[in-house]
């Protein structure tokens, strides 16, 4: 899994490319994050175009990332998620907890 970050005003996308699973993924968005957050940053969108699947450990890894931003007045947003990443969020009934856009002007904008 390859995973750069960018900026766009408050936000920052992390753009992810390849499997999000145990050991390959989701030790590397813990740490993006971790470290991003401790430079004040808050607003993250999870740019999820180039991710194939993402397993167990991978969604905990977002789940974590979005419990822990909440709590510091801060958001996780999902960006391009394939029609397998949905039906995973369906299933473990977190469709609903994420907010999920389909293009990034619309998920930028959507930061308050």
């Amino acid at each position: 899994m390859k995973l750069s970050t960018r900026k766009s005003g408050s936000v920052v996308i992390l753009d992810i490319e390849g499997k999000i699973v145990l050991g390959e993924g989701d030790i590397e968005i813990k740490q993006a994050v971790d470290r991003l957050v401790e430079k004040g940053n808050r607003n993250f969108l999870l740019n999820l175009a180039r991710v194939p699947y993402i397993d167990s450990a991978g969604l905990g890894e977002i789940i974590r990332c979005y419990t822990g931003l909440r709590k510091i007045g801060g958001e996780f947003k999902l960006l391009s998620a394939n029609q397998r990443i949905v039906d995973l969020l369906t299933i473990t009934k977190l469709l609903n907890v994420f907010d999920l856009y389909d293009n990034e002007p619309s998920a930028v904008s959507s930061f308050s």
